[in-house]
């Protein structure tokens, strides 16, 4: 049925609809959303992954005879799409019907977007509240507004249009009833928050000159603005030659006359959507904001305030893409009780998804505050009343439970789907038998690394993709669709969380929790880079033996609805054993112990395999092609950087992104660096020249400016801690 004309009396086949902004909505597998259709709105339908089943209740307004279609049905493709255009008022509901997977399935529900064009254009509006608003405000280009807000409650600043500034200020409202001033300050903040600007999670909040907060940052659909600087001023403009332009400052002192706040020269603001950036010259430039139609930041009141939000009124430099548009204020009652999250997009076309909880937060929670958001998920960073040293040497000496949920997980199965692995990786797939896993990497054809993962063989045609990139699941379907292949490439990553239990005495507190098939390999004869199915309790799981720790240890896979179920099993039967909830800060120290590479740090799409320190992962028997095949091949031959293991000498820290010299010369670079307890030293991973790379070489990691600082280093094997990995095969 896709792209085929509706056959029904309320519409028609779809026309040209020139260069009108569409509306998108993204509705969520196993979900369903409401829209409301006038005669002549263009409507697209989209299923980006295949296989997603769609359904289209439509019921005419007034009245009239209630249809439903379905879309989607059989094999269709990847991007496959269904048009119309309404003849008549509906109202409609769309749903991506689907159920909750099992971990062993490879049918998760995914995601349809919608497209609408409207006939008549409603000129630029905000998006839907988030809920009931208490004000709903337009704040007109270039002009500002001032407002009350009561202490708990929320404060949503829209950018309508897009790229598109807007200052804002809060002043404590009590104090202003006194007479005194206390706004925002952009410094206390800064310090007190370690950071350029305040973001979801441990470092949300603005303070006063007291060093008490008044605000704090909810969630953010942008992620980059600035505290730094000056809300647009009058001076500003006539240095630039533009006597008399209208500006910010004069527009939030015209604003908040009425409440008493004295006018100033330049306001010192928060910048939401500004683009500013600090560079390695120490200047100070800016660009068009990133922000795009219907993006926010939301604010929670910590006190009674007085707000101020403009729109900033600059057009002349690319501050507002040189177009000033409006700004619009919602404010919701405390009571509304918003997540906290920023927003991830796949692509930058693609919608954007909020921080997400993982099927294990409401235990995690309870345990710790200390989350950061790691890929789009809320993790915990270390745990309170422990901390990292405790959890590390829980991981070495007995065992410890992660929550490793934000890995991306795709599904790819079909016909050709072993075409596909075997021309998107390095390993050769044809060797991986069904209840394997291999590690391998995922390059570029320049050679350069798209990201590292693991491949699960699930059956003949049937396999699993976990890795940390999102855009990994785009860029394997247009792999596929450029080579003809008969594949679909299903994003799974909502419907499989995973704990990792790694230590020593894994493998005593799992075996005894877990029935698997007669045919099926138990716990206990489970091997290295080996998965089984079955049931931990009544819980349907996948096992692996896998990690990220360099311990003995497994992955256990599930649906996120039975995460609690399955924490509080693995904590009961691990209680005897000391075992312990394990964070980031923890798995951070062992992983570079155990020489494990991290995207972004070891390597990126300037680095290949072999830079990267896993060139073990690109067999030079592979005689098929795959993307990057050539490349590698010259690379091997002709290497110019390698990973090595570096020991430091002393306890001063070093870290990613500390150059290494042989003398003057710089030769390198450290990718990542720790403190190792077990070792009892200073150990680092570097990305150096091979020309100084032999055992024993000795080198320099620079500080300061590289040179009036040197901390001696020498490089050793790796990885540092059990260079044979014999504790993980144990």
């Amino acid at each position: 049925m896709a792209g085929s004309p509706v056959d029904v009396a309320p519409f028609a086949a779809l026309g040209a609809v020139g260069a009108l902004q569409e509306e998108r909505i993204v509705v969520e597998g196993g979900a369903s959303v409401a829209f409301d259709l006038r005669p002549g709105d263009a409507v697209r339908i989209v299923d980006p992954e295949g296989l997603q089943q769609g359904r289209l209740d439509m019921q005419p307004v007034p009245d009239g005879p209630p249809d439903m279609l379905v879309l989607f049905e059989g094999d269709s493709p990847a991007g496959a799409e269904y048009r119309f255009v309404a003849e008549a008022a509906l109202s409609c509901i769309l749903a991506a019907p689907g159920e909750a997977m099992a971990p062993d399935a490879q049918n998760p529900p995914t995601e349809l977007y919608l497209h609408i064009t409207r006939a008549e254009p409603a000129g630029a509006v905000p998006p839907p509240p988030l809920a009931t608003a208490k004000l709903d405000m337009r704040v007109p280009a270039a002009d500002a507004r001032a407002f009350r807000v009561k202490a708990g409650d929320y404060i949503q600043i829209i950018d309508v249009e897009g790229k598109q500034c807007s200052d804002f200020l809060a002043f404590d409202a009590d104090a202003l009833g006194q007479g005194v001033e206390l706004g925002l300050d952009a410094t206390v903040t800064r310090t007190l928050m370690g950071n350029s600007f305040s973001s979801p999670g441990l470092h949300s909040r603005y303070f006063d000159a007291n060093l008490r907060p008044m605000v704090e940052v909810v969630r953010d659909t942008v992620g980059r603005h600035d505290t730094f600087l000056l809300a647009c001023s009058a001076k500003y403009y006539d240095d630039m030659g533009y006597p008399g332009h209208a500006n910010c400052t004069d527009n939030f002192n015209r604003a908040l006359e009425p409440y008493g706040v004295a006018a100033k020269k330049g306001w010192p603001a928060v910048n939401f959507f500004y683009n500013t950036v600090v560079g390695e010259d120490d200047l100070i430039t800016m660009d068009e904001p990133w922000s795009r139609p219907g993006d926010y930041v939301l604010l929670r009141a910590l006190t009674d305030l007085v707000c101020a939000s403009s729109s900033c009124a600059d057009d002349i430099d690319p501050a507002n893409a040189w177009n000033p548009t409006d700004i619009h204020v919602r404010v919701y009652d405390a009571s509304a009780g918003f997540s906290p999250g920023s927003s991830h997009r796949m692509t930058p076309d693609a919608p954007a998804r909020l921080t997400r909880k993982t099927g294990f937060h409401e235990r995690t929670s309870a345990l710790t505050r200390n989350f950061i958001d790691y890929r789009g998920f809320w993790l915990p960073t270390c745990f309170t009343n422990e901390g990292a040293i405790a959890e590390y040497w829980a991981c070495r000496e007995k065992a410890v439970v992660m929550d490793l949920s934000a890995l991306r997980k795709f599904e790819v199965i079909g016909p050709d789907a072993e075409a596909l692995m075997q021309l998107a990786v390095t390993r050769d797939i044809t060797k991986l038998a069904v209840g394997q896993v291999v590690y391998t990497a995922m390059c570029h054809e320049t050679g350069g690394m798209i990201d590292d993962g693991t491949v699960f063989r699930l059956g003949p045609t049937n396999f699993r993709w976990v890795c940390g990139e999102d855009w990994c699941g785009v860029w394997l379907r247009e792999l596929a669709e450029k080579n003809g292949l008969k594949v679909w490439v299903k994003s799974s990553t909502d419907q499989l969380h995973n704990l990792a239990l790694q230590g020593p005495l894994a493998r005593k507190i799992l075996a005894p929790l877990v029935t698997t098939p007669a045919h099926r390999a138990t716990v206990e004869e489970l091997k290295w880079f080996r998965f089984t199915t079955g049931k931990l309790g009544d819980i349907p799981v996948m096992i692996s033996r896998t990690g990220y720790t360099g311990e003995l240890g497994y992955e256990i896979w599930c649906h996120p609805d039975q995460g609690a179920a399955l924490w509080d099993a693995l904590m009961a039967a691990g209680e005897p054993y000391g075992l312990m909830p394990f964070g980031l800060d923890g798995l951070d120290m062992v992983r570079i112990e155990a020489g494990l590479v991290f995207a972004g740090y070891e390597f990126c799409d300037q680095t290949d395999p072999f830079e990267a320190g896993i060139g073990f992962a690109v067999p030079k028997a592979k005689t098929a092609p795959y993307v990057g095949s050539e490349a590698l091949a010259l690379r091997r031959e002709h290497p110019q950087r390698v990973l090595v293991g570096l020991d430091v000498a002393g306890a001063e820290a070093v870290g990613h992104g500390d150059p290494v010299f042989d003398g003057r010369l710089q030769v390198g670079v450290v990718t990542s660096a720790t403190r190792s307890p077990v070792l009892g030293k200073t150990i680092a991973l570097a990305r150096v020249d091979v020309r100084k790379s032999a055992l024993g070489q000795a080198l320099e990691i620079g500080k300061l400016d590289g040179h009036q600082k040197r901390i001696a280093a020498s490089v050793v094997r790796f990885p540092h801690y059990d260079p044979d990995k014999t504790r993980v095969r144990a």
